[in-house]
């Protein structure tokens, strides 16, 4: 009796693993780019294994069986941008760190786009986080130098040699300028929405970036985050904004709490991709020019 018992509970908990895993990784890339590669790679597979099993075709039973190892390896080159996300947010859970420099770029950013807007001089500008950044971009320019809203000015300052591009920060650093972020290629999208709002969809759809854009046609602000975004926030809503999602202290420091924050949030398809809260101009000034 106690084998049948353990004979019982084995597999049972096999299938629960290997449930958890799948409704996890399915968790995970939903919204992405990835997701429509991942709806063809299952509907294809299950199809095949439904005609093999139903119609008894043997030999192409074995040719599915043999060939299971380079569906495997074709699964982990397709879906290694995905793949490459997860287990990089996975390896770099955030223990321990100071606020103090994180606060002071938030606000040197907020500076920097209530200038840039108040003149309409378009920005683009991605705050890497545990994922490094300059795996997911074509080109760069390397500045390491202080953040500063002044250095952010004279980047984005129009006919200057690398005003074109988006600019990457480390910590209370501007790492590289004049980058090439990998554009979104979701077709739900509005006709124009910009190059720029593009690429910060796009970035963020493949790493944990949080993406801030000024508008040079109509000075509005927006952020992108996980692959939505929000235009036309207001400077106060961009504070409270970066300040929750960069803040360390605000993140879960275990295991268990980032998990859940990872695979518990809201259903990535069940939101709008763009989100406009108000209606430019979006940065007003005390006196009301």
């Amino acid at each position: 009796m106690w084998t049948d018992l353990e004979n019982g509970w084995r597999p049972a908990l096999e299938i629960l693993i290997l449930a958890v895993l799948i409704y996890f990784v399915f968790k995970f890339v939903r919204g992405t780019r990835g997701w429509p590669v991942v709806i063809g790679f299952v509907v294809v597979l299950l199809t095949l294994f439904l005609v093999t099993t139903i119609l008894d075709l043997k030999v192409l039973r074995w040719m599915l069986g043999s060939a299971s190892v380079f569906i495997v390896f074709g699964a982990l080159v397709i879906f290694q941008p995905e793949l490459r996300r997860m287990l990089g947010e996975l390896g770099n859970l955030p223990l321990f760190a100071s606020t103090s420099e994180q606060r002071e770029s938030i606000e040197i950013i907020i500076q920097t786009c209530e200038r840039l807007a108040d003149v309409k001089i378009g920005a683009l500008i991605a705050i890497e986080q545990s994922i490094q950044l300059q795996e997911a971009v074509e080109a760069g320019i390397k500045v390491d130098c202080d953040v500063t809203a002044e250095m952010l000015e004279a980047i984005f300052f129009p006919n200057n040699a690398i005003h074109d591009g988006g600019v990457i920060i480390k910590g209370d650093r501007i790492a590289y300028a004049a980058c090439i972020f990998p554009l979104t290629q979701r077709t739900d999208l509005n006709k124009s929405l910009g190059t720029r709002h593009r690429a910060a969809i796009g970035l963020s759809e493949e790493t944990d970036a949080v993406v801030v854009v000024v508008s040079e046609e109509t000075g509005m602000v927006s952020h992108a985050y996980k692959g939505q975004l929000v235009r036309g926030v207001s400077l106060e809503e961009l504070r409270a904004f970066l300040s929750l999602v960069i803040l360390q202290p605000a993140r879960p420091n275990n295991f268990f709490h980032w998990l859940r924050s990872k695979f518990g949030e809201r259903n990535h398809a069940a939101v709008p991709a763009v989100i406009t809260k108000h209606e430019p101009h979006p940065v007003a000034k005390p006196n009301g020019k």
